[in-house]
């Protein structure tokens, strides 16, 4: 093997390992729609009280944050 396929094999092994650590990372964050607490309503009418009251707390937050 020369030394050039030798260092274009080497940069290839360090940027596999660069990219697999990143994916890592990006799969570690959670997200919001999927990794929220389970809603215990004791009804439907709680539940979809509850739901709106967060979709405009999110909302009055984004507000919050464009400012």
């Amino acid at each position: 093997m020369g030394g050039g396929a030798l260092a274009l094999a080497t940069l290839s092994t360090i940027g596999l390992g660069a990219y697999a650590a990143v994916k890592r990372v990006q799969s570690k964050r959670p997200n919001p729609l999927t990794d929220s607490p389970p809603i215990n309503a004791s009804s439907a009418e709680e539940e979809a009280f509850i739901q709106e009251f967060l979709k405009s707390a999110e909302a009055d937050e984004n507000k919050k944050g464009q400012h």
